[in-house]
């Protein structure tokens, strides 16, 4: 058959372009006519001649997406349908090769190292297109498998996001996940640890095979900083990971994330695609779920976790998995479990959350109180109490925590039980009475056993008094006489006592006698013997009585073993905490405090100090003159215990100067102004409330370089509090924060990291008075930072990052409420920056701080700006260094054209003849806050030289061509809308008529 013209081929590709046209029949009716011709190279050089108008448009338009569809489904139109195995033989290779597929794919693996990315991205993505098109059983030639290959390994790292995109997803039929050296394989691994761009990071997520060694690189993008990327992770685990591939520590931690992440598309994703799988492996057996997520050690995530799966579930068959409840509507002692028990409170409480909707249902799944209560007490009575050598068994223990964990769900349970009527919460404050003031309740359920009592009682003074007769019932518990009395004794007691008693008779007879007689020296010796006895009968009779005495009453003896103290300040704490911080102490607490707290903070036993140290630091709360009288106790706490009871003392410190200020410090309780370290001097009356403020700050702007990261992060947590406060303000110790912020030592230090992080943009943005002192800690932090040795870890901060986070923090438009002065403290902070440059003009830093310089925004005040045009000028005449000289060669520029222009319109602007100059600036409406410079740039808070950008596309997302800035517009209808896409519609019908014409 003759050749196929260039003008069908023309017209064939023409229709393959427009959208609506029969893709399929193209393909059959050029295949069929491909078949028939017996010169096929000239048609592959006409094909790919054509094919080239396409390949060199980058941009995605509709009639190119269509020819590369086109030639796509070409190329695989010559491979065989799936065969069977027996119908295989050496035919296949011959077919799998066809001329035309290797002729197509040596053309792109030529192309695909063009100077045109555009041609880069085609290559890639008909070789994509290409592969994926093909049948499940595809073979092709091993050199032109390694030709590709190799290929596509060299374009995932190309510099365009796109092209690596094609590329990535060419390679998802090339990799072998079995195969450990797989270099696609370890490509795509690289790509999800390096890659900058979004787009390219979901592109290998969909396409990476899952296997031992990628699925912990899969579960890394789940902590991504882009939301979309964290849904695709979620997705990818949810359809193709199994939930038994999973550690318990990877389900838990995929669930803790997920439900808590800060994107709604997150959470919903988890909700929506990840539990429903889940539960479709396990045959949708909640209790199962919860099994293998070991509820006893991730409580608070199964919590989260149940209302996600009981909002997607039917009421009946919530009932039914309702934990086998009996017709007590409770669960057997013997058949609760760590998940039923779970399962049981989370029901619960997602019913009674709905309020009367769920009241009927509540009432189908719990019992009154008062059936409660005993069911409860028998449990926890029956919670097992280990000795020393038992504690050595490592079954028993388990079965110990088992029943613990039950314990806390059951207890936990009681907020969803009705507690109105009287008679139920009776019984239940009976049971929680009993528990507390019981030595073998465990000591892990005072905390909670505690809480719900408190909740029961609202009243303060009675809850002081309940809790105050419970702390004395379990310290100095009354108990029986632990002896029986002893019969052989009393009976020799009793037999002693008639002996003396007629020694007494005889002896009162003789008496009688000899006084008869005028015998009167041998009564005097008579009278002797009957006083002995007389006492001594005495003494037989109080042995007796005490001995009866000993059978008949109760003994109460004090205990002062460190788990009694522990149980008792434990409960005085959970007191503390409960009642108002209004109301004062009464004597009851006092009590408490002296028999209780102050001699637990003297224990040797850390625990018992510990407890104690936190009722101390919450009754300082509820008393100034007790916070007064024991303050220097707590700073000597923080500074020589250990470190958690010094983190504990610590914490109560910053509560209460948050709470009283620092006039605690002072005598005269004049403690109106906040102390600030940087003042030099003091008033007479002042001075010495001064000297224990400034002390006080010392002694925690030295805690801020403990080597313990814990008393490290508080003491930083608690200096931002008093800052944020207004309690304090200081510039030295805001400096000191910035620098602790940028340590690269604290960058294992998550909370240490959050905390300050949140303080600088609230602290900033809360006042003008906040913004001040940030501006004057910036000099101090700049030249720590410069001046820094190289061995110090501060020498490897990005100064850059800092200068431009304090502009940012200083910034005008970041205050909540809007500036009324017409001087900004970006006009300070110039001044500063100013000043500093004309030190030493020849610095290093000099161009650090003049590109300072073009970063603020300034007033419209002329008296600043002239006395800022004066620095400028002065510093352009002494500064050498060519890059600072331009930048402040362009502000000068900028400044005197303000000027004149301020001039030409107050020239313009007639003024009252009596008005002064003053006088007619003020009544002008104040001007709109400047834009900021050309070339200038937002620096975000967050380290490592991130910036903030105001430009819609982000870096990281672009291909690095010049977008032009959008201009915002009207909003155009609709059919504005079809007519100008139908204008910018490419179109090749022109450059095919020329490929034609040129033929």
């Amino acid at each position: 058959m003759a050749a196929i013209s260039q003008t069908d081929l023309k017209e064939v590709f023409g229709c393959a372009q427009k959208a609506h046209s029969n893709k399929a029949k193209l393909v059959a009716s050029l295949k069929n006519r491909y078949d028939k011709l017996e010169d096929k190279s000239s048609f592959h050089q006409q094909f790919i001649g054509f094919l080239k108008h396409a390949m060199i448009v980058y941009k995605r338009e509709p009639a190119v997406e269509n020819v590369i569809e086109f030639a796509a489904r070409f190329a695989t139109s010559f491979q065989c349908p799936p065969k069977d195995v027996q119908g295989e033989d050496d035919d296949d290779e011959e077919e799998d090769d066809h001329p035309f597929l290797s002729f197509l794919f040596n053309f792109l693996l030529e192309s695909h190292e063009a100077n045109s990315h555009a041609v880069r991205f085609r290559v890639c993505q008909l070789i994509n297109k290409i592969l994926g098109s093909m049948p499940e059983n595809a073979q092709i030639d091993d050199d032109l498998f390694e030709g590709i290959h190799r290929s596509m390994l060299v374009r995932v790292t190309d510099k365009f996001p796109n092209v690596r995109i094609q590329a990535a997803s060419a390679m998802t039929r090339l990799q072998q996940p079995n195969d450990p050296d797989c270099p696609t394989v370890s490509a795509f691994l690289k790509i999800l640890e390096h890659d900058t761009n979004a787009e390219v990071r979901r592109a290998v997520l969909s396409c990476v095979a899952m296997s031992p060694r990628t699925l912990p690189k899969v579960l890394k993008r789940t902590r991504d900083v882009k939301e979309n990327v964290r849904k695709l992770a979620y997705q990818v685990l949810a359809d193709k990971v199994h939930f038994r591939a999973l550690s318990i520590a990877q389900r838990v931690s995929l669930l803790e994330r997920g439900l808590r992440d800060a994107s709604e598309v997150v959470k919903e994703t988890v909700r929506s695609r990840l539990l429903p799988a889940w539960l479709s492996q396990l045959d949708g057996n909640i209790l199962e779920l919860l099994h293998r997520l070991d509820v006893e050690n991730c409580a608070p995530t199964a919590l989260a976790t149940l209302p996600v799966v009981f909002r997607a579930a039917d009421a009946d068959d919530l009932l039914r998995n309702a934990a086998g409840l009996d017709g007590r509507k409770l669960i057997p002692a013997e058949a609760l479990t760590c998940e039923n028990a779970l399962y049981w409170r989370a029901l619960s409480k997602f019913v009674k959350e709905k309020g009367d909707d769920g009241d009927e249902m509540l009432e189908r799944i719990l019992p009154d109180a008062a059936a409660y209560a005993d069911y409860l007490g028998g449990y926890l009575k029956a919670v097992p109490v280990l000795s020393e050598e038992q504690r050595a068994d490592f079954s028993q223990l388990e079965l110990v925590m088992t029943k613990d964990f039950i314990s806390q769900q059951l207890i936990q349970l009681m907020d969803c039980l009705d507690t109105n009527e009287e008679g139920g919460r009776k019984c239940l404050v009976a049971v929680l009475r009993e528990m507390l003031t019981s030595p073998q309740t465990p000591s892990s359920l005072v905390v909670s056993l505690t809480d719900k009592l408190l909740a029961l009682v609202p009243d303060d003074n009675r809850r002081v008094l309940t809790v105050a007769e419970i702390i004395s019932d379990l310290r100095a518990p009354v108990a029986e006489a632990s002896q029986p009395p002893d019969e052989n004794a009393s009976r020799r007691q009793r037999i002693q006592l008639a002996e003396v008693k007629v020694r007494i008779m005889e002896a009162k007879q003789a008496l009688e006698e000899s006084v008869g007689a005028q015998d009167f020296g041998r009564a005097a010796q008579l009278k002797d013997v009957i006083a002995e006895q007389e006492n001594r009968r005495n003494q037989i009779l109080r042995e007796i009585e005490a001995s009866v005495q000993t059978v008949d009453n109760e003994i109460r003896a004090e205990k002062n073993d460190p788990e009694t103290l522990l149980r008792c300040l434990t409960m005085c704490a959970e007191l503390l905490k409960q009642m108002n911080v209004k109301n004062p102490i009464g004597p009851t607490v006092g009590a408490l405090m002296s028999s209780l707290v102050l001699p637990g903070i003297a224990s040797a036993h850390p625990t018992v100090r510990s407890t104690a140290v936190v009722c101390l630091g919450l009754c300082a709360l509820h008393s100034r003159q007790l916070a007064k009288t024991h303050f220097v106790l707590l700073l000597q706490i923080a500074q020589l215990d250990e470190v958690k009871i010094r983190i504990i003392a610590l914490r109560a410190v910053t509560d209460q100067l948050l709470l009283f200020g620092f006039q605690l410090l002072s005598d005269d309780g004049d403690g109106g102004k906040p102390p600030s370290p940087d003042r030099e001097t003091a008033a007479p009356g002042e001075a010495d409330g001064e000297d224990g403020a400034r002390n006080v700050l010392v002694m925690l702007s030295e805690l801020l370089d403990s080597e313990v990261s814990e008393l490290r992060t508080a003491t930083a947590e608690g200096l931002a509090k008093l800052m944020y406060a207004g309690r304090v303000s200081s510039a030295k110790i805001l400096s000191r924060l910035v620098l602790l912020w940028y340590n690269p030592l604290t960058e294992d230090d998550v909370g240490l990291r959050h905390c300050l992080g949140v303080f600088f943009q609230l602290y900033a943005r809360q006042s003008r008075a906040h913004q001040e002192v940030v501006e004057e800690s910036f000099l101090p932090t700049m030249r720590t930072l410069l001046n820094a040795p190289a061995t110090s870890p501060l020498a490897q901060v990005d100064v850059n990052n800092v200068a431009e986070l304090f502009v940012e923090l200083t910034r005008p438009s970041a205050l909540v409420k809007p500036d009324a002065e017409e001087v900004r403290v970006h006009d300070y902070l110039a001044l500063r920056v100013c000043g500093e440059m004309l030190r030493d003009p020849k610095a290093p830093e000099v161009h650090l701080y003049a590109k300072t310089l073009s970063y603020l925004e300034l007033s419209g005040n002329q008296t600043v700006r002239e006395d800022l045009l004066s620095l400028l000028q002065q510093l352009a005449q002494v500064v050498k260094e060519r890059v600072s000289l331009r930048a402040l060669d362009k502000l000068i520029s900028q400044l005197a054209d303000s000027r004149e222009e301020a001039e030409v319109l107050g020239a313009s602007v007639p003024r009252p003849k009596d008005v002064g100059a003053d006088e007619t600036v003020a009544d002008e409406p104040p001007k709109a806050p400047a834009r900021g410079k050309r070339g200038q740039r937002k620096a975000g808070a967050a380290k490592g030289g991130r910036k903030a950008s105001k430009r819609t596309g982000s870096s990281e997302e672009s291909d690095g061509e010049n977008v032009p800035d959008a201009v915002p517009a009207a909003r155009p209808s609709r059919r504005a809308k079809i007519a100008a896409m139908e204008k910018t519609k490419l179109d090749l019908n022109p450059l095919l008529n020329q490929e034609a014409n040129v033929s």
